[in-house]
């Protein structure tokens, strides 16, 4: 709800890495890892920001920020193909209307 992020590991009860303040306070809404690529995720705060991690570029702060103006997402999931090395990954945003809007993203962010 404060917008911190926080990555564990399976064995222990306090995470590995943990970032406060990454959203400048924004709730988190969604987050996930990318499908295609296992260094990079994704989070979508409530201001409909879309925040890229690359932990492999950088493990401190996001590598990019996306705002969505035009009507407020609220959630995300992200689709592509794994077992393919195609690099094909695509956000789908679900809009407070109704309305489903799909975009790709960069190869550099989803090749494997």
């Amino acid at each position: 709800s404060d917008g911190s992020i926080r990555l564990h590991q399976m064995t222990s009860e306090y995470p590995f890495l943990q970032w406060n303040g990454s959203t400048k306070g924004q709730p988190i809404i969604a987050l996930q890892w990318a499908l295609t690529r296992p260094a990079v995720f994704f989070a979508l705060d409530a201001s409909s920001n879309i925040y890229i991690w690359d932990l492999l570029e950088n493990d401190l702060l996001p590598v990019a920020k996306q705002t969505m103006p035009s009507e407020r997402v609220v959630t995300m999931t992200l689709l592509g193909e794994p077992e393919k090395a195609n690099g094909l990954l695509g956000i789908v945003l679900a809009k407070e209307s109704g309305q489903i809007d799909i975009q790709y993203v960069k190869k550099k962010w989803a090749l494997p």
